[in-house]
């Protein structure tokens, strides 16, 4: 039963929409949106061939009214007189050449070339009287400087026996000496290489230092000579001098033990 229902409902809904098909308005036809008084926009393949070729007004891209005519903003620029006219070019000056350098005369003097030389003035004991003796060369010299060296120096002979193992072994070694008539001896305490040695004697001359180890050697004991050196620091004056002031260099020197040599140029 329903489904018949819905059977004669839809032939119903058919015959409806056809008859309104049929029958129905066939409506109004568009409105031009445009106002009435506004000329329509034609193509130019619409136009005439006279129109087409003639340039139609500007017209104002809001309301399509045409567009006024834009003034010339040109400014009539005053006429040049004929004479500036005809006036010739003007050409830069010309750059005029450097006169060509002088060349020496081939006889002109010339000064002689100097030769010098290289010398060390020392060695100083102290650097005081270094700068006395600068001082009084300063004059005759180009440059100079000072250095600082390391030398060791003879402070005499000395006559000892060797050092023995023990302190006791030394002081039996002394009381033989004694025995023997050799006087002038005492056993070295001090640390170091002569450590429990039998010191003879200190002497300037090295023959009276032979002189005293002969005698102990004479006596059976096995006495030894050897120099006693200290190092100490000594400063040496290298100069540089023109050649012919070398011998005043020599002469100004008044430090006793200090000579100059020549030596090798800085």
């Amino acid at each position: 039963m329903l489904l018949r229902l819905l059977f004669v409902l839809l032939i119903a809904l058919n015959i409806a929409v056809a008859a309104w098909l049929l029958l129905g308005d066939s409506g109004t036809p568009a409105i031009d949106p445009n106002d009435g008084g506004v000329p329509k926009l034609k193509l130019l393949a619409e136009l005439p061939e006279s129109a087409a070729t003639t340039p139609a007004p500007a017209t104002s891209a809001r309301t399509g009214v045409p567009a006024a005519p834009e003034k010339s903003t040109s400014v009539a620029l005053p006429a040049m007189p004929a004479k500036a006219a005809s006036a010739p070019p003007v050409v830069p000056p010309a750059i005029a050449p450097k006169p060509p350098a002088m060349a020496a005369a081939p006889n002109a003097p010339t000064s002689p070339r100097r030769s010098y030389r290289c010398l060390a003035i020392g060695p100083f004991a102290n650097q005081v009287d270094l700068r006395a003796t600068r001082g009084a060369i300063a004059s005759r010299t180009v440059r100079s400087r000072q250095r600082q060296e390391q030398t060791s120096e003879s402070r005499g002979w000395r006559v000892f026996l060797p050092a023995q193992a023990t302190r006791e072994q030394a002081l039996a070694q002394a009381r033989r000496l004694e025995a023997k008539g050799i006087k002038d001896y005492f056993v070295v305490t001090a640390q170091g290489e002569l450590q429990n040695s039998v010191a003879l004697g200190l002497f300037h001359d090295p023959a009276n230092a032979r002189k005293r180890r002969d005698e102990v050697v004479a006596a059976g004991f096995p006495a030894r000579m050897s120099e006693r050196t200290e190092t100490t620091p000594v400063w040496w004056l290298d100069v540089v001098v023109p050649e012919e002031a070398g011998g005043d260099i020599r002469r100004g020197i008044r430090t006793p033990g200090v000579a100059a040599r020549t030596t090798g140029c800085f």
